[in-house]
C-alpha cells in the first residue's frame, strides 16, 4: 500500500511543498516513484514522517532531526523512549504554563464583587483595593492569595459589613488591654492574637501559626500596616506582633 504526495500531505496535515522540500535535502525520500516520476509514499516513509513531525513540533532544526533519526546507535524502541521523555517534560512545562494563565485569569476576574453604591456603603471613602496591584506582586504566586481572592468573590454587602464588625470589636478590645497595662504575653493579649488568626482563616486563607508569625513581623516592618495597628492604639503593632509569637509559641510548643 503507497500514498501519494497529496494524501499523505492531507494525512499528516502539512503541505506537498513541505514533502517536497524533506524529499530534496534527503530528510524524507519517498520509497517508491512511479514510471511518471510522482513521489509514492509507504508505511516506512509515514512512521519517519511521523517522527520528523514529533522533533519538529518540539522545536528541533531539521538537521538535528536528520541527525536523530539515521543514527546507527539508535534503534526504533531508543526513539520511543526519547519520545516519550520529551514529550513528558513539555506537559509538564506546558500544565505549569496552563496554571500560570489560570491564575492570571482568576486573579483579574476575581476581588469585591460589589455594586459601587454597595461599596460606599460598606467602605465609605477607603478603597479596599487600593493595593491590590501591590498584594498581586507580592503574594501572587501563593495558594493564600488565590483562597483570599476566590472567597471574597463571594461575599455579599452583609458579608463585608460582619467582617468589618468583628475588626471593629476586635480593634476595640485590644486597645482596651492595652490601655490596661497586659503584656503581651499575657492570656488576654495571646487569646485575642488567636482570635486576630481565626478570623483571617475564618474570612480569607488558612493561617497556621508560622505564617501568622510572619503577618506579625510583617505588621511593624511595613509602615502601612504599622501605621493602621498604631491608629487604634499607638505601639499596638509592637505589641501584637509580640502576642502573636507567644501564642505561636503556646500553640506549637
Amino acid at each position: 500500500m503507497s500514498y501519494s504526495v497529496g494524501q499523505v500531505a492531507g494525512f499528516a496535515g502539512v503541505t506537498v511543498r513541505t514533502l517536497h522540500h524533506y524529499d530534496e535535502i534527503g530528510l524524507l525520500v519517498p520509497g517508491e516513484r512511479t514510471h511518471a516520476g510522482h513521489r509514492r509514499y509507504g508505511d516506512a516513509d509515514l512512521d519517519r514522517l511521523q517522527q520528523i513531525l514529533f522533533y519538529r513540533e518540539l522545536g528541533f532544526p531539521l538537521e538535528e532531526v536528520a541527525a536523530l533519526l539515521d543514527d546507527p546507535d539508535t534503534d526504533p524502541r531508543a526513539h520511543l523512549r526519547r519520545r516519550h521523555e520529551l514529550l513528558t517534560a513539555r506537559i509538564e512545562r506546558l500544565q505549569k504554563m496552563a496554571a500560570a494563565v489560570e491564575h492570571a485569569m482568576e486573579a483579574r476576574t476575581m476581588g469585591i464583587n460589589l455594586t459601587p453604591e454597595e461599596r460606599f456603603e460598606v467602605f465609605g471613602d477607603d478603597d479596599p483595593e487600593q493595593y491590590a496591584e501591590e498584594a498581586e506582586q507580592r503574594w501572587g504566586g501563593t495558594e493564600e492569595y488565590a483562597e483570599s481572592q476566590r472567597r471574597a468573590a463571594r461575599y455579599t454587602k452583609e458579608d463585608w459589613k460582619r467582617i468589618q464588625a468583628e475588626t471593629a470589636s476586635w480593634s476595640e478590645r485590644y486597645g482596651a488591654l492595652m490601655a490596661a497595662g497586659e503584656p503581651p504575653a499575657g492570656e488576654r493579649a495571646m487569646d485575642l492574637a488567636e482570635e486576630h488568626r481565626r478570623h483571617i482563616c475564618t474570612w480569607f486563607y488558612e493561617c497556621p501559626y508560622e505564617l501568622h508569625r510572619c503577618l506579625g513581623e510583617m505588621y511593624v516592618s511595613d509602615e502601612r500596616f504599622k501605621a493602621y495597628y498604631d491608629s487604634v492604639r499607638p505601639g499596638l503593632a509592637e505589641h501584637l506582633r509580640d502576642a502573636i509569637a507567644a501564642n505561636a509559641a503556646r500553640h506549637t510548643g
